[in-house]
């Protein structure tokens, strides 16, 4: 049940960043601190990631648990009691559709696409950032295999 007016609610939601949200800042704090260089929202790429590592072709998001509808079967159930459940539950539906769509339109353009949910940033951001540190390695090993000419077995 929303115990705000509508006036309030709007109020309350318009203040709600869309970049260089607290967890998104925290992130890249400790990337940075790595020596892991970044760009910040990037608008050529489909979902305009949070932080993309263009050299390796790592798109990351930092997702809000609410907003993105972490453990959606719960919250689900929780927002069918709220004053304005058929936009709730419409609006997340459709982020949730949207994140698994942009996921796959990276994945098809040869990204490799993370995504962290915010209390996980908050909790253990060198367990997130040791995640991206794997996905460069992975990218690098890849990078190197590539360039190495194959030659056919000797005989």
């Amino acid at each position: 049940m929303d115990d705000l007016t509508k006036e309030q609610r709007h109020r309350a939601m318009s203040h709600i960043k869309a970049t260089d949200t607290k967890i998104e800042v925290l992130l890249r704090k400790h990337l940075w601190k790595k020596g892991i260089r970044y760009r910040k929202n990037y608008a050529l790429l489909p979902g305009k990631p949070d932080i993309v590592i263009s050299k390796y072709r790592i798109a990351i998001f930092c997702d809000s648990e609410f907003f993105h509808g972490k453990d959606w079967g719960h919250l689900k159930e929780h927002l069918k009691s709220s004053i304005n459940s058929v936009y709730w539950l419409k609006k997340i539906q459709r982020n949730i559709d949207r994140d698994t769509e942009i996921t796959k339109q990276l994945h098809s353009l040869g990204w490799t696409v993370i995504r962290f949910w915010g209390k996980d940033i908050i909790q253990n951001p060198e367990e997130c950032v040791q995640t991206i540190e794997d996905a460069i390695l992975e990218q690098k090993i890849q990078q190197i295999e590539l360039r190495q000419p194959s030659f056919p077995p000797q005989k």
